[in-house]
């Protein structure tokens, strides 16, 4: 994915592409980043962590941004989290989520609201990169409270 991201920059570089070669280097950034606080490289799942992170400060500030008027920066935020999803796996959907759920809560044996941490953890363990946790805990919740 590192060779990837690199490629794509040199060829931003070569086109001119301005707003996607910033967002490629806040990539390559964060990702050297997570590599010096991890003292040592980061595999694909690593990455796709950072680049999850990434694009939700995104989705954080689009939300600030809308609320404080600023459709302009808002604009600027998506436009930079479409050029990070270009690079993460695709994204379960809601059904997809809700039967993943069922099964890591299944397979975690768990009963109820106390037990969402197994079942997390059952999750993360499994679908890292794949899925929107915040959706997930939403599911887990609803299903063991």
């Amino acid at each position: 994915m590192r060779a990837k991201i690199s490629d794509d920059l040199k060829m931003a570089m070569k086109a001119g592409e301005k707003q996607r070669v910033a967002t490629l280097r806040l990539i390559n950034a964060a990702i050297q980043s997570a590599e010096i606080e991890a003292k040592k490289p980061l595999d694909e799942a690593g990455i796709a962590a950072v680049m999850t992170k990434m694009v939700k400060q995104r989705r954080d500030s689009i939300e600030q941004y809308t609320s404080g008027g600023r459709p302009d920066l808002a604009a600027t935020e998506q436009a930079e989290i479409d050029v990070i999803e270009a690079y993460l796996p695709k994204q379960m959907d809601e059904s997809e989520i809700s039967a993943a759920v069922a099964d890591a809560i299944k397979e975690a044996g768990a009963a109820s609201p106390k037990d969402m941490g197994k079942v997390m953890g059952v999750l993360k363990g499994k679908y890292a990169g794949k899925m929107d946790f915040q959706k997930a805990s939403a599911a887990v919740k609803a299903t063991l409270g």
